[in-house]
């Protein structure tokens, strides 16, 4: 499986993850932002959003 998903996606999840953990959903997005990466060299791929560790950093282990 791949332990990516696409910006959007994850910004769909803000007000569950949110709810589900207690957090604000500025504090959400920002951690979401903190675990994004663009494409590769400005040109290649897509933006993306690593899940375990917007996972880990939302239970506090990072």
């Amino acid at each position: 499986l791949d332990p990516e998903i696409s910006p959007d996606a994850a910004e769909y999840q803000v007000p569950r993850l949110a709810k589900a953990t207690g957090k604000s959903e500025d504090e959400v997005r920002d951690i979401i932002a903190q675990c994004s990466k663009g494409r590769f060299l400005g040109v290649f791929g897509e933006p993306t959003v690593n899940v375990l560790k917007v996972n880990l950093m939302l239970d506090g282990v990072l």
